[in-house]
């Protein structure tokens, strides 16, 4: 199994967006196959918000990425202040 971690930062006020980005992404990104879930995340007060996927396979999650990453990129353009931080790592104990 993997996980996707995925940090934005939109800035403070902007609960909106993040809202709108998971109404959007996060029930596409549950029909995509080997996905086990999906979580959005953040911080009001500062405007950090993040994704955390779990995949079956690298193989479901790099298949994932190629169809997400352009919405999530529209998502993100003009609105984030910090650059954003993707990883894919190995799941030890799920």
């Amino acid at each position: 199994m993997f996980a996707r971690l995925v940090l934005f930062k939109f800035g403070p006020g902007m609960r909106s967006a993040a809202e709108e980005l998971a109404g959007d992404l996060a029930p596409q990104i549950r029909g995509l196959r080997g996905c086990k879930s999906v979580t959005v995340f953040g911080d009001d007060s500062d405007g950090q918000y993040g994704l955390f996927v779990l995949w079956e396979s690298q193989e479901d999650a790099d298949a994932a990425a190629s169809v997400i990453a352009p919405q999530l990129e529209a998502h993100l353009e003009g609105k984030v202040t910090e650059e954003t931080t993707q990883r894919l790592f190995t799941v030890i104990e799920p």
